[in-house]
């Protein structure tokens, strides 16, 4: 599967992988905020067995196709998530 990797103008060793070039205004507006405009680092050929640095290629893959993008957050960073009252 072909894909295209952008980083982000936000957050320093945040990347966007995308299943469709021109997909970055689809996504949901949340993550777009977040991720600030995209800055196209690679596209390539993914497959598998293709090794990437941080995460899992059929990980990668799997959100592709699903849901059209995968996020790699740094990672130091942990996503903003509201854990609710803790006594």
């Amino acid at each position: 599967m072909h894909c295209w990797i952008y980083k982000s103008s936000r957050k320093q060793e945040m990347y966007l992988y995308l299943a469709d070039k021109d997909g970055y205004d689809e996504l949901p507006e949340p993550l777009r905020k977040g991720f600030g405009k995209p800055s196209l680092v690679m596209n390539l050929e993914l497959g598998s067995d293709r090794k990437l640095a941080r995460v899992d290629a059929g990980q990668v893959l799997e959100a592709l196709r699903t849901q059209g993008y995968f996020l790699q957050i740094p990672p130091d960073l942990e996503p903003d998530m509201d854990y609710g009252d803790h006594p």
